[in-house]
């Protein structure tokens, strides 16, 4: 695990709104939430950006996207709708350098987002 908040949160070091947990992915809500529901879903392994993902991770990544949808459909929101992002790198709007997905609902989305 990366030494990141997200290890951190991972190794229960500081707290977290967990919401999801299963043996590869752990989900929490997002502190700077951008919709009424902002979940962030990230693998127990470590990985850095989606551009450092290999072959074999992909189990590990189809898991976060079918974890995201678990909740989505657990929590009553599927049917109406949600949005599913990854931020890769700077200019593509990554902070926090352990790979995750950001699960928002709660509002109608639009596209480019506002």
């Amino acid at each position: 695990m990366g030494d990141t908040i997200f290890g951190k949160i991972i190794r229960r070091e500081i707290p977290a709104d967990i919401v999801y947990e299963n043996d590869d992915v752990l989900a929490f809500r997002d502190l700077n939430p951008q919709a009424p529901v902002h979940v962030l879903f990230i693998p127990k392994h470590a990985m850095a950006t989606l551009n450092d993902a290999i072959p074999s991770d992909a189990t590990l990544l189809g898991n976060l996207l079918l974890a995201a949808a678990d909740y989505a459909k657990r929590e009553g929101f599927a049917e109406q709708g949600y949005r599913t992002v990854i931020n890769c790198n700077e200019h593509g709007g990554q902070t926090v350098f352990h790979l995750h997905v950001h699960l928002l609902a709660g509002r109608s989305m639009h596209w480019p987002p506002g």
